[in-house]
């Protein structure tokens, strides 16, 4: 059976995206292909990579995508993360399921290494909570639910897709 494929996208392809690669793939890349790319993609961020590496996922080969990339490629989940009131996010035509999430640009904070890494982190932080919870409301195969124990029993079943077996 072939893997479902996941696209996360944010405008520059450079932080937010490539962390959401990285930590979905590094959770669930067994279960999913997982790709990212933006509308105007720039170099891949130092800081983006360091705080992943502060958690034991490495990033340093990604490489920033552009959507033009995938044009023609269908996907089972559009996963957009950026977004604010000052900037539109990209569309993907191509999507089975989309889902959006704003997170605020990292790179575009000003400070000091130390208080863009604190940054960077919290956002990491933010994105993996918010895919672990969008992987267990939506994207949790229904062959693996409820194997976690017989206290569980009934939760997550096929009408039951919104709660959360974690």
């Amino acid at each position: 059976m072939a893997k479902e494929r996941v696209l996360f996208m944010c405008i520059h392809n450079a932080a937010r995206s490539q962390m959401a690669e990285g930590l979905f793939r590094h959770l669930h890349g067994d279960d999913f292909d997982v790709f990212s790319a933006g509308s105007d993609p720039q170099e891949v961020d130092p800081l983006a990579v360091r705080c992943m590496e502060e958690i034991g996922i490495d990033i340093s080969s990604y490489r920033s995508k552009s959507l033009k990339e995938f044009e023609g490629h269908e996907f089972d989940y559009v996963i957009t993360v950026c977004g604010n009131p000052y900037n539109a996010c990209p569309f993907f035509a191509g999507g089975k399921k989309y889902f959006k999430q704003p997170f605020e640009d990292p790179s575009a904070f000003e400070g000091t290494e130390e208080e863009k890494l604190e940054l960077f982190i919290k956002i990491r932080d933010g994105l993996k909570d918010w895919l672990e919870d969008l992987y267990y409301s939506y994207m949790l195969p229904e062959e693996g639910c409820c194997d976690l124990s017989e206290e569980m029993e009934g939760c997550c079943g096929s009408n039951d897709k919104e709660f959360s077996c974690k």
